[in-house]
């Protein structure tokens, strides 16, 4: 066993230092295995042409503020989208789900005067219905989600209309459910948050290699410490901006927050692992036993939950649902994101960082084509653009992973 370790190319790379851990990364990009590293660079260029374009304004803390609490909505919509992706499927019915249970939670609390805290409950289970359902159908009658969740996406839209009946849009103004994406945080409230997340993507990579330090496998602790410390200094610095305005976004913290609890499910869970086998490969899933239908259930049940939540957030930030709730672009935002973050099309592959990470870039270049006042279908045909170049270098990575053999 301990001579087999030794020859392989991963061990060796990694006990040879720095230097082989250079030819180590050298290879994996060669290989396809870029992780999120493309998206990093488009973030660098997208800041630059527009701070650029519009003449040092985007980067400023004002607008900093306005772009993180813009992207709280469709980023939790999108964290459900890379689960449903990362088993190989799709949902297209996430937007207007997302919509119809905002609309749900504002007619109880406003028309029919029930308790906010119950309104958003029921709004978020009314989400949680809609994906067991989609779900059940999807795995009980072999049908392909794609032609299920758009059944989803007309359906779910007569709904919509339907609850909202003639009010049309609906105004809130319960402090609670504005509260969800209007409420900022400033100080050491601001700054403890940002620890907590520090000790989780900074300091749980530190402690995995010390972990593999005692079992002989142990890339060089300079590296992760660097890296730990230049992530450490993004986050840190990025509170200090935006304090220097309104403060960190709740709906900013909430999804923050659910990225890292999923991450954890993702990569330290039975269920993960199971989410990953079936993406991968559903038929050698099945053959091992896992229960593949089951998993399915149960990511979209997730995926619409999550989208109900996003629809809460966003009918928050809007303090108002109308009959175009989660409709428009939301849908194609929150898969773009996805897609562009990193996840694949192809199932297996992926990580709910995508969803934060393309998050920012969708909304990156929504915000700075608003300021540069450009029309909607100006800024369509670029997010379309960016998406059609996501796919692309996804197939491009996977041909390299498929000749690697990974």
């Amino acid at each position: 066993m301990s001579s087999t370790l030794e020859h392989d190319p991963r061990v060796v790379a990694e006990q040879q230092g720095l230097r082989g851990f250079v030819a180590s990364l050298g290879r994996r990009l060669r290989e396809g295995d870029v992780g999120q590293l493309p998206v990093l660079l488009g973030l660098v260029v997208i800041a630059i042409i527009f701070q650029r374009a519009s003449h040092g304004l985007f980067l400023t803390p004002f607008n900093m503020v306005n772009l993180t609490s813009q992207m709280a909505a469709v980023g939790t919509m999108s964290v459900g989208v890379v689960l449903i992706l990362l088993l190989g499927e799709i949902d297209l019915s996430v937007g207007i789900v997302s919509g119809m249970c905002a609309a749900v939670m504002a007619v109880l609390t406003v028309i029919l005067d029930v308790s906010p805290a119950i309104g958003l409950g029921l709004g978020i289970l009314t989400g949680t219905a809609v994906g067991l359902f989609q779900g059940a159908w999807i795995t009980l009658f072999g049908i392909p989600s794609f032609v299920v969740t758009l059944s989803g996406l007309i359906g779910w839209q007569g709904v919509l209309l339907h609850v909202l009946g003639r009010n049309g849009t609906i105004n809130l103004q319960d402090p609670l459910i504005l509260g969800l994406a209007n409420t900022y945080l400033k100080g050491a409230t601001a700054y403890a948050v940002a620890l907590a997340f520090l000790l989780y993507v900074a300091g749980g990579p530190i402690l995995a290699q010390l972990r593999r330090g005692r079992a002989g496998l142990v890339a060089p602790m300079s590296f992760v410490v660097a890296r730990g410390a230049v992530v450490s200094a993004a986050v840190l610095g990025a509170v200090f901006a935006l304090e220097r305005d309104r403060g960190v976004a709740l709906g900013l913290v909430f999804l923050l927050a659910l990225i890292v609890l999923m991450d954890f499910v993702l990569r330290r869970t039975r269920l993960g692992r199971m989410i990953y086998a079936i993406g991968g490969n559903a038929e050698a899933a099945r053959r091992a036993g896992l229960p593949v239908q089951r998993i399915r259930v149960l990511v979209f049940v997730l995926a619409s939950t999550l989208a109900a939540w996003g629809g809460m957030l966003g009918a928050s930030r809007l303090r108002a649902v109308n009959q175009s709730a989660g409709q428009g672009q939301v849908l194609l935002n929150a898969i773009a994101a996805a897609v562009i973050g990193g996840t694949s099309l192809f199932g297996g592959r992926g990580s709910v960082w995508s969803a934060l990470f393309g998050i920012l870039v969708i909304q990156s270049i929504s915000n700075g084509m608003d300021m540069l006042s450009l029309q909607n279908s100006i800024k369509m045909m670029v997010t379309a653009g960016v998406l059609l170049a996501a796919v692309t270098i996804d197939a491009i990575l996977r041909r390299g992973r498929q000749a690697s053999g990974r």
